[in-house]
């Protein structure tokens, strides 16, 4: 056994003032920035949801519209199957604004590409379970987002009313 008491958390996350060589980041306030990036209730979502309800609508925040599928929407509308996602500019790649690192650009390409793969396939997953995903991009006036979910939830129990 080593005596070094760093040695045991060699593949830990690092300690605060830290920062592991083999990190993604280039620096360690990159890494810092990149931590402090909020997955859920971000200043565009509580716009958004303050919007929706201030229509008069009601739903379900960050939850999964179908069972086994790991995948979370934003805003689910259960009754009517429609499940509203919050797409960061930079996370998805807003055409835009999102504008590529320099540093570590393979990753971030790659990290990009996959994001993007993930929500076609949710959205395709969703379909074939009668379920419409509407994509909103944070840069969107919340009030605008909140009328196009308004529209969609019109005409979602408008086809439900005729069928």
């Amino acid at each position: 056994m080593t005596s070094d008491p760093s040695a045991h958390r060699a593949h830990a996350d690092p300690r605060p003032g830290e920062h592991r060589a083999e990190s993604w980041a280039t620096t360690l306030a990159i890494r810092r920035t990149m931590q402090g990036c909020r997955g859920r209730n971000t200043s565009s979502e509580l716009a958004l949801r303050s919007a929706v309800h201030r229509l008069g609508l009601r739903y379900s925040v960050d939850v999964r519209p179908l069972d086994g599928v790991r995948r979370k929407a934003d805003l689910v509308f259960r009754r009517e199957h429609l499940a509203v996602f919050m797409d960061g500019c930079f996370w998805h790649g807003c055409p835009l604004h999102y504008s590529a690192p320099k540093s570590h650009s393979e990753f971030w390409e790659t990290k990009l590409r996959t994001n993007r793969l993930r929500d076609s396939e949710t959205d395709r997953i969703l379909g074939a379970s009668g379920w419409t995903a509407l994509r909103v991009w944070e840069h969107e006036d919340a009030s605008n987002a909140a009328g196009r979910v308004w529209d969609a939830l019109m005409e979602l129990r408008a086809r439900r009313a005729a069928s």
